[in-house]
């Protein structure tokens, strides 16, 4: 029976010599641990390339089969197994020996056989079949490699298969110009029952080694238990040191208010990066608090970041002194917006050039569904890492943070206590307790209905006409009554929101920055038209009756 051993390695996008070096090194690891085989995960030659017309060029096939020769060469006393998308000499998958091809099927649908030894065959499943093709099988391999999202285990069982399962996964970065997906991994063992006896742990790169007579012998590993809170942690941290380094910037800069978003994203990025290379700058208004001020000096002195305070008043108040000389009246709800844009696309984008670095957006995924940001202002950036989170999430991953990664405050307590605010005018006063007009309990959950399962006006409105829509929506029992104490309330800010979403939220998702996904819903996984806002006849009938009681 041969000695298997199986990869997770990192898979660089588009570069077939990073990654055939280091396929070259995990033959030699695998050769030096006795194995008779080595099984690499899919893409592990090419690396992919999600929407990249170049990965289906001539040249760039071409220059997969140059360096495919190489690892040919390096298959001496053992069995290299690749699947690629590129197309490989011998299809999808290509399988060599001794220096030398072998010939195997022609997609992915199929089985392989290899030998060891002289006399030695065994005919391996390759990829999901069902149980009946499965029980001719020696052993499966199942090349997975799916990014990461939270509504899946980290390394999901598989049943009814009558034999051995070896999953080998890659860990990689890919982008599609406007998302970056993470894949971590977990490259595993599975018995003929479809038990786990032997696992990989995701996002980092391992070799492991089983003996295929011994796995059904082998007893059942219980997996750990990870909290939301660590999962996010791991895809994020992985996503964000990759794609800095995919761009080539170690610099960032990140405007802190005092507020939980821009905290989170400068303790991550500190996390990844290093302290040496995160610039924080507080940029306060006459609106800003001391409350806010001291707790973003607070928070850079705990993480240890160069800091830095720019005070924008005086440039707001010129902004709109030239304005009106031009008998340009300025409303308060466009100095609102004077301020986000001063900051961002003035102090933070010179910062960034001026460093040679780039500077971060620190949005929510509550705040893009409504559009509760101010185009080139607070919407600005390099990349949005936290934007495929809900509030509450970001909340869990500041604590998780706290306690389990810095194992210290380094995120003030009195971050996550203060009300979340904007703090671009004196309604948003901190002090006062005064804030966003988000009620994040309650319209999370809300706008989760609209973003992620596609509930519409009509079907929400149903729900609260029969008391339901808090179990439907999944927010805490209460909360409908507490916020909107009569259907006037709720259908005002039902529609309000509904509003932006389906409206000027739509532009500026399409302009908004790359984001790390981390849901199966992400904002720019599926394009938006901008086809304005509508509400269906039945959702007017029934506004219409609710509202005359």
């Amino acid at each position: 029976m041969p000695k298997i051993a199986y990869t997770q390695i990192k898979v660089v996008a588009g570069h077939p010599d990073i990654n055939t070096k280091k396929i070259l090194q995990f033959i030699d690891a695998a050769k030096n641990l006795g194995a008779d085989v080595v099984i690499f995960p899919d893409w592990a030659l090419s690396g992919f390339l999600i929407e990249n017309p170049s990965a289906e060029k001539e040249c760039h096939i071409n220059d997969c089969l140059e360096w495919e020769k190489e690892i040919v060469a390096a298959s001496k006393n053992i069995t290299v197994i690749i699947a690629d998308t590129y197309k490989t000499s011998y299809g999808p998958i290509f399988i060599a020996k001794n220096g030398k091809y072998v010939s195997c099927g022609d997609d992915f649908f199929d089985s392989i056989v290899i030998t060891c030894g002289d006399n030695e065959y065994y005919r391996v499943g390759v990829d999901y079949l069902g149980k009946n093709q499965a029980d001719k099988f020696d052993f499966f391999i199942d090349f997975f490699a799916a990014p990461f999202s939270l509504s899946k285990d980290f390394m999901p069982q598989k049943k009814h298969l009558n034999c051995p399962i070896i999953r080998v996964a890659p860990i990689s970065v890919q982008n599609d110009g406007k998302n970056i997906y993470v894949y971590g991994g977990v490259s595993a063992v599975l018995n003929s029952h479809g038990k786990s006896v032997q696992y990989l742990e995701p996002f980092k790169e391992g070799l492991n080694i089983v003996d295929l007579e011994t796995i059904d012998k082998m007893p059942v590993i219980k997996l750990p238990k990870v909290s939301e809170a660590e999962k996010i942690y791991r895809a994020l941290s992985y996503g964000v040191k990759e794609f800095l380094a995919q761009i080539g910037m170690q610099k960032v800069v990140i405007g802190v208010s005092g507020g939980i978003d821009s905290a989170v994203a400068a303790a991550l990025y500190t996390q990844v990066g290093g302290a040496e290379n995160v610039y924080l700058v507080n940029m306060p208004s006459k609106f800003n608090s001391d409350t806010t001020k001291n707790l973003s000096e607070q928070l850079a002195k705990n993480l240890g970041c160069k800091y830095f305070v720019v005070p924008i008043q005086e440039s707001v108040d010129w902004t709109v002194k030239q304005l009106n000389d031009c008998g340009i009246e300025v409303s308060d709800f466009v100095k609102e917006n004077i301020q986000a844009r001063d900051r961002s696309s003035r102090i933070l984008a010179a910062i960034a050039a001026s460093i040679g670095g780039v500077f971060t957006c620190n949005a929510n995924k509550a705040e893009t569904t409504v559009g509760y940001a101010t185009l080139y202002g607070d919407e600005a950036g390099f990349l949005s890492a936290l934007a495929d989170l809900w509030k509450y999430q970001v909340y869990d991953l500041a604590r998780y943070m706290n306690e389990e990664i810095y194992k210290r405050e380094v995120i003030p307590q009195g971050i996550i206590d203060i009300i979340p605010s904007a703090e671009l005018s004196i309604a948003q006063n901190v002090d006062e307790g005064k804030g966003d007009p988000l009620k994040y309990p309650y319209h999370d959950y809300l706008f989760r209905a609209f973003a992620e399962n596609d509930l519409t006006p009509e079907e929400i409105l149903n729900y609260y006409k029969r008391g339901k829509l808090e179990k439907e929506i999944g927010c805490q029992k209460g909360l409908v009554d507490k916020y909107f104490p009569t259907a006037q309330d709720f259908i005002a800010d039902l529609e309000r929101w509904w509003k932006q979403f389906t409206g000027m939220g739509v532009a500026k998702r399409i302009q908004a920055p790359p984001i790390i996904a981390v849901t199966d819903n992400p904002y720019g996984a599926r394009q938006e038209s901008q086809n304005g806002v509508y509400f269906t006849k039945k959702y007017l009938e029934l506004k219409k009756k609710l509202l005359s009681r």
